[in-house]
């Protein structure tokens, strides 16, 4: 009988798989569909001279934002870093390595590394800082880039819901980046919010595959975290 994929907690879902040195995929899209469990477990590892490929760095105390502050992390692989100070203050003084790459390019690198394709042409960049050194041809009269494709040794994702055999179902924006991290991974282990009998969801529900999952755990109770809100004085309140 084959080992259950799901694990008592964050620490031990990490355990044995985590090491100093490692690229990590990790989903989400800002502070939304962020695996919050999974990164305070990561950052109580200890384990450090990460490389991070995200979407974004998190903000100062929270997300990513744990792992900058403990100094876990020696380089960022995102599209946008806008709301961390403390990522600003390592990058300005040259302790952060930082590659910027466009949001969709970050996508399509992602998804094809856990496609098996090495690299692929985009438009997107050429002309700019993004282009330089690199590789470019012309296809039909129009330049193109040449950009290589991501894998991770772990990637570490959230999802709302999961079954026992690790298909998943993300919850609206969280699906952006984190089935582009999971297909990325060599290893992947998953947050959720609910747990299931495997063969309760309908196949046309599944998002992911549990081919792409290796290790579950779940956590019922996320803070899900907002990074800025706006409000507005009611009038007569």
């Amino acid at each position: 009988m084959s080992q259950s994929k799901v694990y008592s907690s964050a620490e031990e879902a990490l355990k044995g798989v985590v090491s100093d040195g490692q690229t990590l995929a990790i989903g989400g899209f800002g502070l939304c569909g962020i695996p919050e469990a999974l990164i305070a477990a990561l950052r109580d590892s200890k384990v450090k001279e990460l490389t991070c490929i995200s979407n974004n760095a998190g903000v100062d105390d929270f997300g990513l934002g744990l792992l900058l502050q403990t100094r876990q992390i020696k380089k960022m692989i995102s599209s946008y870093v806008g709301e961390n100070k403390e990522f600003e203050r390592q990058y300005l003084a040259g302790e952060l390595e930082v590659e910027l790459t466009p949001q969709g390019t970050l996508a399509e690198k992602l998804r094809s590394g856990g496609a098996g394709i090495p690299a692929f042409y985009t438009a997107t960049g050429v002309g700019t800082l993004v282009a330089e050194g690199k590789e470019t041809r012309d296809f039909d009269g129009r330049t193109y880039v040449l950009e290589h494709s991501l894998r991770a040794d772990v990637a570490l994702i959230k999802a709302q819901k999961a079954d026992k055999a690790g298909n998943l179902i993300f919850n609206k924006t969280a699906r952006n980046f984190n089935p582009d991290c999971a297909m990325a991974g060599k290893i992947t282990i998953v947050e959720v919010e609910e747990i299931v009998e495997t063969g309760t969801f309908d196949p046309d529900e599944v998002h992911l595959p549990g081919i792409f999952v290796q290790r579950i755990v779940l956590n019922a109770s996320p803070e899900k975290r907002i990074e800025k809100t706006t409000t507005k004085a009611v009038e007569g309140a």
